[in-house]
């Protein structure tokens, strides 16, 4: 039986410039990531009956949302019979709803994007002063049961996994540090990463904790930047100028509580239940996979998405990496080939998205990780996730 999700293609692909404090407006990166990915896909805005954003402005971390979907919608002069732009749903949440738009008739050519401007929002204060914010704020939501505990961000949160995984499992910092330096060569071979001079573990190790057992290298680096991606009905993949990708199956699974501290098993996360729906879902097994997206928020996401997608048995992950052997570009399984969020540049897990797609039509230059026919997608930490398997046609 034919999947929803195999009635639609990612048709065209485009990126803004990248980078750190740029000087231009987050609608401008929007704008100029849309128009590239209209023109990949060999659209004009006039083809276009879609639309879809996460998290629509629904974020009150500064730079963190992005530009709204009706925002965007007037600023392309866009006639929509379909759109979407909401917080829920995690980070691929737009990708996944488009997809789901082109499949049952609502739409036939959706326009998928994400921006975030956090560079230049947090301003040389940084992340630490952008989350405080000025004065006195109330908190609300799930944050007030975190905040006696003086847990006010994504890095305290998940690094109680991470300390979990240690006491189990045996995890050291030297398997977060892999991921880093991992990330951070192939990032060296990217033009577009933010930062791309060469690291060692030594360097790692020399940084500053943040929050135990997370340093600086271990958490991504804010950006500023937008991805865009034109998703239509697979009747259409071959009428554009490029190879149009398959998508052969996605999950979006939550079987337990979205809270970030309550967790039945705190060495899991919502990846686990994602990773079991693609799976569900799909006709291949990991063996079956040449390469890997993985959300690198932070170094340990990497590793417990490995687990969760089943490359490795569960509290294995750290030995599995080989010491970067089998992640590298020319290893077997090649990890994050743009350089990830952690040097790459923190998209919110789009841009590991947006780098499948450049691995697919082979346009990773000097970062090409051969020529791969599946890539396994996995976004998001902690209570939200989304994955997808994106396969070349």
């Amino acid at each position: 039986m034919t999947r929803p999700e195999q009635q639609a293609v990612i048709r065209g692909f485009g990126a803004s410039a990248v980078g750190r404090r740029l000087p231009s407006s987050e609608m401008a990166l929007t704008v100029d990531a849309c128009l590239a990915a209209l023109a990949d896909a060999g659209l004009t805005r006039d083809e276009i009956d879609g639309l879809a954003t996460f998290p629509g402005g629904g974020f009150d971390t500064p730079g963190l949302a992005g530009p709204g979907a009706d925002e965007v919608h007037a600023a392309l002069g866009l006639r929509t019979n379909w759109k979407y732009g909401g917080p829920e749903g995690g980070q691929l949440g737009a990708f996944f709803s488009a997809i789901l738009a082109v499949a049952t008739g609502l739409a036939r050519n959706v326009l998928v994007y994400r921006t975030v401007g956090e560079a230049s929002a947090q301003g040389a204060a940084g992340r630490a002063a952008a989350l405080a914010g000025s004065g006195d704020v109330a908190v609300s939501g799930f944050r007030r049961w975190l905040a006696p505990f003086d847990a006010h961000s994504p890095v305290n949160w998940i690094a109680l996994h991470a300390q979990r995984h240690m006491h189990e499992f045996g995890t050291t910092r030297e398997h977060l540090g892999t991921i880093a330096v991992n990330n951070r060569a192939n990032a060296a071979r990217n033009p577009d990463a933010v930062y791309r001079q060469p690291m060692t573990l030594a360097d790692y190790f020399g940084a500053r904790i943040i929050s135990t057992p997370f340093g600086m290298y271990d958490c991504d680096v804010p950006c500023d930047g937008s991805v865009a991606f034109l998703v239509s009905h697979i009747e259409a993949a071959d009428d554009g100028p490029h190879p149009a990708i398959g998508i052969e199956s996605i999950g979006w699974a939550m079987w337990h509580r979205p809270l970030w501290d309550q967790w039945p098993d705190m060495t899991e996360m919502a990846a686990w239940d994602v990773a079991a729906h693609l799976w569900e879902r799909s006709d291949l097994t990991p063996a079956d996979i040449d390469q890997v997206q993985l959300y690198d928020g932070f170094s340990f996401l990497p590793l417990m998405w490995l687990e969760a997608l089943g490359f490795c048995g569960k509290g294995e992950a750290g030995p599995f990496l080989e010491a970067g052997k089998r992640i590298a570009l020319d290893g077997p399984l090649p990890l994050n080939t743009g350089g990830g969020q952690l040097s790459g540049g923190r998209l919110h897990g789009c841009g590991l998205l947006y780098e499948a797609c450049v691995q697919l039509r082979d346009r990773g230059g000097d970062r090409q990780a051969g020529r791969p026919e599946t890539v396994a997608v996995g976004v998001g930490g902690g209570p939200t996730a989304g994955a997808a398997i994106l396969v070349r046609r």
